[in-house]
């Protein structure tokens, strides 16, 4: 698709007047926070804390262009990454464990918060990519209209640990361009034991189904920057704990062949949290990357964005 022939979906959505509604709902939804699968049901509204111990307002921990992340979100000015503060899981791995669990960021008004947003439009970045947005979705579609009203019109990127309630993306449907979702384990003991979320392999492959359901295969223009669609990361774990053949598998046969798939091979033990006797206390080999690739090529996967494909 030619740049000049997209619009982002938030322009359509807010042109038919549906953000009053859409807020409203997620405002009342926050009353007894259901907006990711914990469903702790805190009052968030009253300064109640659930597992993510977010508030009412957004909260962030850094912004600015980021020319680390995929490369059809990178392009030539870089991705404009916001770090929303703290997580809906618990990774005992976490490499950015001061802002998912110590809460390194700060709470900032809707109006704040929208001239981010359109600061890092107006810097070059051709994308705004909000880093762990599930727990803040809410506050995400109030600021937006602010946003639009001073000029944004990039592609907005809903960069997530894949940990989301179908309910809440299908309140964004029409909101988010593209979906970015970590495909982190299926295996729930796994998932149990590293992320205190023994049901994440039903919520991610629920997830997944529903983002492609509204953004299809990523879309790139005519320079390979992406417009819209599904891009989907998996960490590559040792000794095969994220079941990455599986993981593979359900990508290839449940969502799509064509699906932009990110292996990771960047993983490295964090923190005190990992259990001494873990394989997760040593780092990645080539050789279970190499194994990895070979997996998600042989389950008939061929978009695939990796150092060993550069």
């Amino acid at each position: 698709m030619k740049r000049k022939d997209f619009q982002a979906a938030y322009l359509a959505t807010y042109e038919k007047g549906l953000f009053p509604g859409l807020i409203a709902e997620a405002e009342a939804v926050l009353k007894a926070c259901t907006l990711c699968p914990r469903k702790c049901g805190a009052n968030r509204t009253a300064g109640e804390q659930g597992f993510c111990r977010a508030g009412g307002l957004p909260e962030i921990s850094s912004y600015g262009p980021h020319l680390g992340e995929e490369r059809p979100l990178v392009g030539r000015y870089g991705s404009g990454t916001i770090f929303m503060t703290y997580c809906n899981l618990g990774c005992i791995f976490c490499q950015n464990y001061e802002i998912s669990r110590l809460g390194d960021g700060q709470a900032v008004s809707f109006e704040q918060f929208s001239r981010i947003m359109v600061h890092l439009q107006e810097i070059g970045c051709h994308n705004l990519n909000f880093v762990s947005p599930s727990h803040f979705a809410a506050q995400i579609l109030k600021a937006l209209p602010l946003a639009i009203e001073k000029g944004l019109t990039v592609p907005l990127v809903y960069n997530t640990g894949g940990y989301d309630s179908v309910e809440t993306l299908r309140l964004l449907d029409g909101v988010f361009d593209i979906y970015m979702p970590d495909f982190k384990y299926t295996r729930g003991d796994i998932a149990e034991q590293t992320s205190q979320a023994p049901d994440y392999p039903e919520v991610v492959t629920a997830a997944l189904k529903e983002m492609h359901r509204q953004g299809g295969d990523l879309e790139l223009d005519e320079e390979g920057i992406a417009l819209r669609g599904l891009l989907v990361r998996h960490l590559v774990l040792p000794e095969g704990l994220a079941g990455t053949r599986e993981a593979m598998h359900f990508l290839a046969t449940e969502i799509s062949k064509n699906t932009y798939v990110n292996l990771m091979d960047q993983y490295r033990p964090c923190g005190d949290l990992i259990p001494p006797d873990s394989p997760l206390r040593r780092r990645l080999t080539r050789q279970e990357f190499q194994e990895a690739v070979r997996m998600a090529r042989e389950e008939g996967l061929h978009r695939i964005d990796s150092e060993l494909e550069n």
